[in-house]
């Protein structure tokens, strides 16, 4: 019998049954399709040496007048601008007391209980010391006089840090440590930290309520609701918004040593006029240069409304209250319950709810902007589980998946039910919608239920689910991102996880160590799959081009099946490899010849692996020598 052609359809499928899928791929990790062809994805390295606090759930990059480049890092404990490989913490301030703390101290222990009235801390909230002397023992005046972490909250006047030196190792008191650290002490509070994870359900009983005993202070924030930052340049400074909370101005002339101050504040009380005091998100839209604030307070008031949607006039970020000499307003969503994301693209912007999309646009005076109802039978997933590109946009559901290109329709998923079956909802709000444009990519990162805290894991994202829009496919796997940013200011799209900053598409290894990589087929049989398959050779089509490795190689896994439901039994492997001839001037296709193999079945996969570093490696069309073997 001629050999048989191995052409499978491009893309994972794991909504059909593996028997029905035949001709077509069933599972991968770290895999892409390009021009129809599956091969390994590119690699990452670490950006900086330097590392942030907190999980990174918010990226944005600009550049300055003089092409100086920033990104902003938004965790739920700070608020970063990276320039140059360095972190430079900007988080704003939200009360500086002065001359009234005092310090008490134990002997033989590092924790330090710290009196402030009405500090209103919460645990794990960061706090500045100026101005202390020495308790009279080893807790010096170097010892107080830096930044510390709230360890645990007393009550509303006092909490615990413990003590250390100046290179971060814990400080124990002695019999000497007896004073109060004087009557000069003054504190820098930076606004309360936020969740690092999802708290699940609502109302009486969920949250933080009941976490301790009966009369005893929470030593958790006082929201139940993950810490997600939205932020846009203005010019080059920056608006920051931490979600339900105020709004933030970074003014780059300052400096990165300046911090982030609040609009509403004591520092613009002479310039604002009427800005909001609180918001789920903020924008700056392009084509009219209006600061737009999304779920906001009413105008006058300190109540937020989660529909309300306020602008400031064009150019300025302090003028929120509407005049006839200016283009500051306001608008009303018009049904959902509250408002959930707002993304930009060429033409529009984009309002969900958590049931309905609308589109906003500028109209120019006297109304400016106006908004109109797309959808009221929508969902979605996350507030960050939008991507756009160009006028196409992207998005998670809570079950499925949209595009919207003009009308809104649900996006055909052929592992629709591989993502969903296995999906952490409690920690829904950490889905991370991402662009790579290079390979027409849009990602989604999330937290499987494989991962959730309930079944050992840490409750973060650890997988992805990708659709290529050029080719209109669909495929998966393992990877931990918190958020993802495409190329364009920056040569490589970045990606950050664990307090670091990850290059990715750069080379083929994990930051140095191996990155492995599988792709696995459905069964196919001979004809009707009524007789079995006897095969005896495969000839293997691979190119290895981009491998810094000398010897690359993969394993191909030929494994044969009787019957649909039962388990693979025999298999035949080989290692396909590069000969000693090939070079790096030749197209890296001089590889293993042939594997002779002695396999019987009535149908028969093929599973791609690799795990070796420097490894790259794409599939084209194997082929192998089969023939017919009766019937049983």
């Amino acid at each position: 019998m001629p050999l048989t052609k191995l052409k499978f359809r491009p893309g994972i499928n794991r909504d059909v049954t593996s028997y029905s899928n035949e001709g077509g791929w069933v599972d991968s990790d770290k895999v892409r399709f390009r021009l129809g062809f599956p091969e390994k994805i590119g690699g990452w390295v670490k950006y900086s040496t330097a590392t942030f606090l907190g999980t990174c759930r918010s990226l944005h990059a600009w550049v300055s007048q003089v092409s100086d480049q920033y990104l902003g890092i938004g965790t739920e404990l700070k608020f970063y601008i990276e320039s140059g490989q360095a972190f430079y913490d900007v988080t704003p301030i939200r009360k500086v007391s002065t001359n009234s703390i005092t310090f008490a101290a134990v002997d033989g222990s590092s924790t330090l209980t710290v009196t402030d009235s009405a500090s209103l801390t919460v645990q794990n909230d960061f706090v500045t010391f100026a101005g202390a002397v020495s308790l009279g023992g080893v807790i010096t005046a170097a010892v107080l006089n830096q930044e510390y972490q709230v360890l645990t909250v007393i009550n509303a006047n006092s909490y615990t840090v413990t003590a250390k030196d100046t290179s971060g190792s814990a400080v124990l008191a002695n019999s000497s440590d007896t004073g109060n650290g004087g009557s000069g002490v003054d504190g820098q509070y930076q606004i309360n930290v936020g969740l690092d994870t999802g708290v699940g359900g609502t109302g009486w009983g969920a949250g933080t309520w009941g976490r301790s005993t009966w009369g005893s202070a929470s030593d958790l924030v006082t929201t139940a609701e993950l810490r997600l930052w939205s932020q846009d340049n203005f010019g080059e400074d920056l608006l920051i918004n931490p979600r339900d909370a105020g709004i933030y101005y970074w003014d780059q002339s300052g400096g990165l040593a300046a911090r982030a101050v609040d609009i509403a504040g004591a520092d613009f009380s002479s310039q604002a006029s009427d800005p909001p005091i609180i918001a789920k998100q903020i924008m700056v839209a392009d084509n009219s240069r209006h600061v737009i604030a999304f779920g906001t307070n009413t105008l006058g008031s300190g109540v937020q409304d989660p529909l309300l949607i306020r602008f400031s006039s064009q150019e300025s970020f302090l003028n929120w209250s509407p005049s006839p000499t200016n283009s500051a307003g306001d608008l009303l969503i018009g049904s959902g319950s509250t408002f959930i994301r707002a993304l930009e693209t060429k033409r529009e912007i984009l309002v969900w709810t958590n049931s309905s999309l609308h589109t906003m646009q500028y109209l120019g005076a006297p109304y400016f902007f106006g908004i109109q109802p797309l959808s009221n039978s929508i969902t979605i997933m996350a507030p960050n589980a939008t991507i756009a590109v160009d006028d196409a946009v992207f998005w998670m559901g809570q079950d499925t998946f949209y595009l919207y290109e003009g009308t809104v329709k649900q996006l055909p998923c052929t592992v629709k039910n591989k993502v969903f079956s296995n999906f952490n909802y409690q920690q829904r709000d950490k889905v991370y919608g991402g662009l790579n444009s290079e390979f027409s990519e849009v990602t989604w990162f999330y937290c499987s239920n494989t991962n959730s805290t309930a079944n050992g894991g840490d409750g973060q994202n650890d997988s992805y689910v990708t659709f290529n829009y050029s080719e209109g496919v669909w495929y998966y796997g393992n990877l931990s991102r918190s958020a993802f940013m495409d190329r364009g200011i920056r040569e490589y799209p970045t990606a950050t996880y664990n307090g670091n900053i990850f290059s990715h598409e750069v080379g083929y290894d994990a930051d140095g160590t191996a990155m492995a990589s599988s792709i696995e087929s459905s069964p196919m049989d001979i004809g009707e799959g009524d007789r079995f398959m006897a095969i005896s050779k495969i000839i293997p089509d691979f190119s290895f081009v981009g491998s810094t490795e000398g010897d690359p190689s993969v394993s191909m896994t030929m494994s044969m099946q009787d019957y649909p439901g039962s388990s693979y039994g025999q298999t035949g492997s080989d290692t396909v490899a590069l000969t000693s001839s090939s070079t790096t001037t030749l197209p890296f296709e001089q590889f293993t010849q042939k594997a002779d193999v002695r396999l019987r079945g009535r149908s028969v996969a093929l599973k791609v692996t690799s795990s070796d570093l420097g490894v790259s490696w794409r599939l084209g069309t194997p082929r192998i020598d089969t023939r017919t073997d009766g019937r049983r």
